[in-house]
């Protein structure tokens, strides 16, 4: 039967996403493998239609023998994980083997379509989940909503005191463009579409015209998403991340931010809400890398930093001009009824005597409402700001928010409440969460780029182009904050700090850029190697004395910020010792703070993957040390992680509601007394999981002949060849140690062979070193550290896969090599499994569980592609130049590859 023909989607079982086939045996197996997932049937539904579809246009686009080709393969990778067929693997892996590289190349396509459809799928499912829940605070728990975590510290502190704590509360996500987004943008466009047409299906009638139309609406886009080409042709420039990251909040962030705050007040005040001032701060504060970031990265430069400011200010001021000229037309409230305020009647005043024009029009669009008049007439500065017109231009973000509480208050006065604290609260949430600046941007740049340029200043010499570029990077700064306000930019961040002179060094180049017009910088040390952290507390004491600092402290109330950098460090010293390292120097320091009445705000820089930091954001804040939290909460949200967390409104609601619950709740006293209390119980346990581990990952990584063997069995010297991101993926021109390399590549390549190994190397031999069995699984219940490290393990293990991992070790020729991996993954496996409890990983985590096990055997069928590739490459050596003839053939499949298995994982680096 064909997919065009009547009752075609009939015959396809729930539980696919390619139509079923005829085959009777097939049939059997792919519903034995199937069976019992726990699917719910809308998003069952979802999934078949879906399926359908897709199997539609790789029939209309290759015709009948691509789709029985790409069913031979899924085939076979399903029953590799049924016992009855032993041979199933081997004969999957001959299947893609026998293909041309053409043919390949499309079988490749057509698995990463299948991972986008399955993906939108599930966050299509997650957004009905979180709207059926909506309003049912009873379905959540207390660490997963501000509501209930407010109300649990308000009966553990008393009611000022968490009112206190809720009005300091801080959310501060910071923007990143590392290159650990394989999509192209013209992709993620496409399945954004999708996601459109599919809530659009699901509102229709079933069977109904709209349904109809709907469905072959998403027919078209997902012909459009098998037509476009998957990779980019070039990499981006940084101001193409800049306005990738910019689609976010046009479409997301921007307006749901303040519905995230109405929420929580509604939860919080009940009918109050909306009629009285909100208890709820803006409490979320926007950061960005996207253009700042220079560390390694040399197409970064100041005029490119300008340029993100530019941008970024044109978005929110193109946005609070929108939203303001929105809300204005509804506030249709007569003079009679709701008389204005003399301050008012004074900002209409001023207006029409600068722009007697424009004010007649808006006059006669608003006869006799001031209070509408009012907020177009802010509208209509806010143009005036964006595009740099005369007098009618605000001088800040706090003038706008002046003129604003006007029209409050006015509104107030006049008995108008809800509208005060509905549609202008609103906008107040908007200016006071965003500025005109819409991103904090950082600038980040290592600190021996610091000292080579005040070597040559100090030397009196003529100047590199690179010195001469650091000192404009200050000079741009300080135009943003001149334009924009300090909050645009004025965080520096100095990478591998490694003395408090790393940190002089950054206003000592600010003086000689602009003397005593240097701008205004909150220098930002950044540790990330295992000694550097260790350090920490005593280079932040020597350099908190410094009189740049000291002036600093004292104009914010004594803030200092400090990151914390999780890639390094896991790859410095493996992930066990980088996680205990980590929390004792997250100790140290808050205690440092503590005793010096400093208030510590942690930057945490983590990224998507487990071996960088990755992981659930609410459960790794509650394991978080004392005073290490204390209601601000600071991250870096990198390549898929931002699309995941912030590009669908609900789903982007949600994350920030849980991490703000867990960010408050974290300074609770039962929550420090729980952290606190385990960690001095379990010390010992600590310190045997940190020396053994340390001594199994260096076992590996200082083997000689380590860096180059793991650039042979891992496609990492061709990750670099991917058009993802603008920054260099290592810092030499070769792979001849671990400092050579970047710690996205390494995660990314590592996932990419199904080992997943920065994610849990040495955590087996760890607990095997403590073996008692009853105190870890005590432990692992009670430490939340442990928890935390565990489960996150137990997630990068199951996305591994032995068969595929032996394949790729195979590669390297050293049966040493791959013996140590293999045994450390068996390990590792045993242990967390003894101490989770269950027959296998993540059954104590069923809806994960399940995911990963359905896309399991897909992802094989990419990674069995992508073998073939990598065997190709590398046996031809050096007797084909690269991109010349069939290798620029198999490196096309492999690159191909590489982008599939990364959607189906969903995550990369």
């Amino acid at each position: 039967m064909r997919a065009s023909e009547p009752g075609y989607a009939r015959s396809v079982t729930p539980e696919h996403t390619f139509p079923e086939p005829t085959n009777t045996e097939a049939i059997r197996v792919i519903g034995r493998f199937e069976a019992g997932r726990g699917i719910p049937d809308a998003m069952r539904n979802d999934v078949r239609m879906l399926g359908v579809l897709l199997g539609q246009v790789l029939r209309e686009a290759g015709g009948d023998d691509l789709f029985e080709d790409v069913e031979r393969l899924r085939l076979a990778t399903i029953q590799a994980y049924d016992e009855e067929t032993p041979d199933a693997f081997d004969r999957a892996a001959a299947i893609a083997e026998s293909f041309t590289v053409a043919r390949a190349d499309q079988v490749a396509r057509a698995f990463t379509c299948y991972f986008h459809l399955v993906n939108l799928a599930e966050e299509h499912q997650r957004v009905r989940v979180l709207r059926e829940r909506a309003g049912q605070p009873g379905r959540e728990d207390a660490a997963d909503t501000v509501a209930t975590a407010y109300a649990r510290l308000k009966s553990e502190v008393g009611e000022d005191e968490a009112l206190r704590r809720l009005e300091g509360l801080r959310f501060h996500p910071v923007f990143t463009a590392h290159p650990t987004e394989a999509r192209r943008r013209a992709v993620s466009s496409s399945i954004r579409r999708l996601s459109d047409l599919l809530t659009q299906h699901d509102a229709a009638s079933a069977g109904g015209a709209e349904a109809h139309r709907a469905q072959r609406r998403m027919l078209e886009e997902i012909d459009t998403l098998w037509r476009t080409a998957p990779l980019r042709s070039q990499k981006p420039s940084p101001t193409d991340e800049v306005r990738t990251v910019m689609g976010v909040f046009d479409e997301t962030l921007f307006t749901t931010v303040p519905h995230v705050y109405r929420r929580i007040d509604d939860a919080l005040r009940g009918e109050d809400s909306g009629s009285s001032a909100p208890i709820v701060p803006a409490f979320v504060r926007v950061g960005s890398w996207v253009g700042g970031d220079r560390d390694g990265n040399p197409f970064v430069t100041a005029s490119v930093t300008r340029e993100a400011s530019d941008i970024a200010a044109d978005h929110v001021l193109r946005g609070l001009e929108r939203a303001h000229e929105r809300i204005g037309r509804t506030l249709t409230l007569d003079a009679e009824g709701t008389p204005p305020s003399t301050e008012v009647i004074a900002l209409w005043e001023r207006f029409a005597a600068a722009e007697p024009g424009i004010a007649g029009e808006l006059a006669t669009r608003s006869p006799d409402e001031p209070h509408r008049r009012a907020l177009l007439v802010l509208a209509r500065r806010i143009a005036a700001t964006r595009i740099g017109e005369g007098e009618l231009r605000y001088s800040g973000p706090e003038e706008l928010l002046a003129d604003l509480r006007s029209v409050q208050s006015s509104l107030v006065a006049a008995g108008a409440k809800r509208h005060a604290f509905g549609g202008v609260q609103h906008l107040i949430w908007q200016v006071e969460t965003y500025g005109f600046h819409l991103t904090e941007l950082e600038v980040r740049q290592h600190s021996q780029v610091h000292a080579k340029a005040l070597a040559e200043l100090e030397a009196g010499a003529a100047i590199s182009a690179q010195t001469e570029e650091v000192l404009e990077v200050f000079r741009v700064i300080a135009d943003i904050q001149r334009d924009r306000g300090l909050r645009a930019a004025g965080r520096y961040v100095v990478s591998f700090t490694q003395a408090a002179s790393d940190l002089a060094n950054v206003h000592r180049l600010a003086k000689h850029a602009l003397g005593d017009d240097a701008p205004v910088l909150d220098v930002v040390p950044l540790f990330e190697t295992f000694a550097d952290l260790q350090a920490a507390p005593a280079i932040l004491a020597e350099a908190v004395t410094f009189p740049e600092f000291r002036a600093r402290m004292a104009e914010t109330g004594n803030k200092l910020e400090v990151m914390l950098g999780y890639s390094d460090s896991s790859k410095d010293v493996g992930p066990v010792a980088a996680n205990l390292a980590l929390y004792e120097a997250q100790e140290k320091i808050a205690q440092w703070a503590q005793e010096s009445d400093i208030e510590l705000t942690l930057f945490h820089g983590r990224g998507g993957a487990l071996g960088r930091g990755g992981g659930p954001a609410n459960s790794a804040i509650l394991a978080q040390p004392p005073h290490s939290v204390d209601g601000r909460f600071k991250l870096t949200e990198q390549g898929e992680v931002i699309f995941a967390r912030y590009g669908e409104p609900a789903i982007a609601m949600r994350h920030i509601d849980q991490v703000a619950a867990a960010t408050l709740l974290a300074s609770s006293p039962t929550v420090e007394a729980r952290t606190s209390g385990a960690a001095a119980r379990y010390a010992e346990v600590a310190a045997t999981m940190d020396a053994a581990s340390r001594e199994r990952f260096f076992s590996l990584v200082k083997a000689e002949g380590f860096a180059p063997w793991f650039a042979t069995v891992t496609p990492l010297e061709e990750i670099g060849l991917l058009a993802l991101g603008s920054r260099p993926a290592r810092r030499g021109l070769s792979v001849e140690s671990l400092e050579d390399l970047r710690a996205i590549p390494w995660v990314f390549a590592w996932t990419q062979a199904r080992i997943n190994l920065a994610g849990w190397f040495g955590l087996g031999t760890a607990l095997q070193a403590v073996g008692d069995e009853a105190l870890l699984v005590e432990a692992y219940r009670e430490w939340p550290l442990l928890r935390t490290m565990i489960d996150n393990v137990a997630m990068s293990l199951a996305k591994t896969d032995e068969r595929i991992a032996r394949q790729y070790l195979a590669l390297g020729d050293r049966d040493d090599l791959a013996a140590l991996v293999l045994d450390e993954l068996a390990l590792t496996r045993e242990w967390v499994i003894r101490l989770t409890g269950g027959d296998g990983l993540l059954v104590n985590k069923p809806v994960l569980q399940r995911a990963v096990q359905l896309r399991s055997p897909y992802v094989d069928a990419l990674s069995l592609l992508q073998l073939r590739a990598l065997r190709a490459l590398r046996s031809a050596g050096d007797t084909e130049a690269t991109g010349s003839g069939a290798d620029a053939e198999q490196q096309r499949l492999l690159l191909l590859s590489v982008s599939g298995v990364a959607a189906g994982l969903q995550n990369t680096g």
